[in-house]
């Protein structure tokens, strides 16, 4: 039994896991992008282990048969010290050793990986042997990646591995937390969709909201999806022609408005791929929904307890 958590901009998740199973979860609003715009590192960074640790002890002592804990983490992990080099979505954390802390107050192996990649893991688990790797792409805050090759999370010798969200598609564009001009995530994640929404009426509204005016046929909210749509089948082309990966996984909070990028995001993507590739990439929702980043994270605990 393992305990999973899913770090994400407004929320944090965790669920207590056996075997592919969440047998218990909660979810917490902790807004760690605010709280990392807001204050200093050293300021920030101390709420933010205060809020881990308080939440995951109060789950140690509810299950205390629990073996150790994996945490999917917004950001750049470093593979070789574990440690968080940068949080693009969670601004002025770099060089963050999350493990330490944590290990020395719940007394538990702890691990820490790229959300993006726990989720691509998670996915990846709950398959089977159904196939042999895929590709994850998490719409939320963010859009993140997660690749799975030969059934190992592939990370990159940096820890910036799939990275997609960063990928630039439109040079000179929309200001990233990265410091680049132009991500994909700019405009295909759920922040994104609100600054196209607010870029073309002036008001501010969240992509769930948006999503509510997409589906009563409001033409600015769905030209602020098929814009989503269409970054995010642009920039997956790319990736297709670097790394050959027949399945495709979309998830994350963003994917619930599917419907509304669908068929713009499938004519792009077949008009960039490269033409041996048509009709060869099979795209597919989430089979874990929200809680493939969880069962990812606990299962990447599990290959770290095991060596």
């Amino acid at each position: 039994m393992l305990i999973g958590v899913d770090v994400g901009g407004t929320n944090l998740r965790i669920g207590v896991v056996d075997g592919l199973k969440v047998i218990d979860e909660q979810r917490i609003h902790a807004d760690f992008s605010r709280l990392c715009r807001d204050n200093p590192p050293e300021v920030a960074l101390p709420a933010i282990h205060a809020a881990l640790i308080e939440s995951l002890g109060a789950t140690v002592r509810k299950f205390p048969e629990v073996a150790g804990i994996g945490i999917g983490f917004p950001g750049f992990i470093d593979p070789d010290s574990g440690c968080i080099s940068q949080s693009p979505n969670l601004p002025g954390l770099r060089d963050i050793d999350l493990v330490t802390p944590l290990h020395n107050s719940l007394g538990l192996p702890v691990i820490v990986e790229n959300d993006a990649l726990a989720a691509a893991y998670g996915e990846f688990a709950l398959a089977g042997l159904d196939i042999p790797g895929l590709i994850y792409l998490g719409l939320g805050t963010g859009v993140g990646g997660g690749l799975i090759h030969r059934g190992n999370p592939f990370p990159g010798e940096h820890g910036v591995a799939m990275e997609v969200g960063h990928i630039i598609v439109e040079p000179g564009g929309r200001l990233c937390g990265c410091g680049n001009r132009g991500c994909m995530e700019r405009y295909s994640s759920a922040s994104g969709v609100s600054l196209s929404y607010q870029e073309a009426t002036g008001t501010a509204k969240d992509a769930f909201a948006i999503a509510q005016l997409a589906a009563a046929g409001d033409a600015h909210a769905l030209a602020a999806f098929d814009l989503a749509g269409d970054k995010l089948a642009q920039a997956l082309a790319h990736i297709l022609k670097v790394v050959d990966v027949a399945n495709v996984i979309i998830g994350g909070g963003m994917s619930h408005a599917w419907p509304h990028m669908k068929a713009v995001f499938e004519r792009r993507l077949e008009m960039d791929l490269i033409p041996v590739l048509r009709g060869k990439i099979r795209i597919s929702l989430s089979r874990g929904e929200d809680q493939a980043g969880i069962i990812g994270a606990a299962m990447l605990a599990v290959s770290q307890l095991s060596e």
